[in-house]
């Protein structure tokens, strides 16, 4: 089987092309710069160094493949999240890539699609548990989600199967958004906003990955790629500052939320997100059942990496 892989040099397809090619797949990745298609042939992948944002050329290096996976993204520091323009090129990304690549999948004869998303997009659901069904509620930052997803509706019209992945919050060693994390949590800040009884879903990039691939089997739909434990926010950066050894953080204040707007808002709200479907469909489980293993082992890697 021929796969095809847009964003394979971020955090989770460079995990995900490893898994691929142990499992006997035939991968050709994109890469946007020379460096990085010398990275990915390394790996064993075949690279395409193409412009993404250029339909007819995507057209050309998708035909042939029989899966399409699009995990392209350009997501902003933590420190820089709330400034003017940081999401401009990833909404940029989501609202023509996305389309791009599913309209090249289908016209290229690939028989599946899978397209990432985000699933923190959900409402506020208080302690209740979320699952796929829950309607989405973007804000003004990240309504290019709903573009990205509905991407793949025109490749399932075109007879193909659809899978659309909404990740949770990712973290991992090789994170800056993770690193700025622990800066944060290190000057005894907690980087999270909201109620600190408000629940936090989130999802290590290995499992991430490992969703990935477990998608390849899954039959259409949207699933929900979460660990088993979504946890409380006073829990979460409790968690965090233990596996750094330091005090438990403080909460900023409430008020601080409204104040950076749309984003904000949704970074307050209480999400218990299930994983339920993926798990029972797919056999998917995490290798970290939450963040209380999780964190632990982001930050023991992080100390061998210095």
């Amino acid at each position: 089987m021929r796969i095809f892989i847009a964003g394979a040099t971020g955090v989770i397809g460079c995990r995900v092309i490893p898994l691929l090619l142990s499992a006997g797949y035939r991968v050709s990745a994109v890469g946007r710069t020379s460096e990085k298609c010398a990275a990915l042939e390394r790996m064993g992948a075949v690279a395409r160094q193409v412009d993404l944002f250029d339909g007819d050329r995507v057209r050309q290096v998708v035909v042939g493949h029989d899966v399409v996976i699009n995990l392209a993204t350009h997501i902003p520091t933590f420190s820089r999240i709330f400034l003017p323009g940081a999401w401009r090129e990833n909404d940029r990304i989501r609202r023509t890539v996305s389309v791009n690549l599913a309209e090249a999948a289908k016209a290229g004869g690939a028989r599946r699609f899978i397209q990432e998303s985000f699933a923190p997009v959900y409402p506020d659901c208080g302690d209740g548990w979320v699952e796929e069904s829950t309607p989405l509620q973007p804000v003004r930052y990240n309504r290019s989600i709903l573009d990205a997803e509905a991407a793949v509706a025109r490749f399932v019209a075109g007879g193909g199967t659809g899978v659309i992945l909404r990740f949770a919050f990712f973290y991992g060693a090789d994170s800056a958004f993770t690193r700025d994390a622990f800066r944060y949590v290190r000057r005894g800040w907690a980087p999270v906003f909201g109620s600190t009884t408000a629940f936090m879903s989130s999802v290590s990039h290995d499992d991430a990955a490992s969703a990935v691939i477990a998608a390849l089997q899954a039959g259409p739909g949207v699933y929900n790629v979460v660990d088993d434990e979504p946890v409380r926010r006073r829990k979460y950066a409790g968690l965090l500052a233990s596996a750094l050894d330091v005090a438990p953080p403080k909460f900023p204040p409430a008020f601080l939320a409204k104040i950076v707007g749309s984003l904000g808002e949704m970074l307050g709200r209480s999400i218990r997100i299930s994983n339920r479907k993926l798990c029972m469909e797919t056999g998917w489980k995490p290798m970290y059942p939450s963040v209380r293993e999780g964190w632990r082992a982001v930050a023991e890697e992080l100390r061998r990496m210095k």
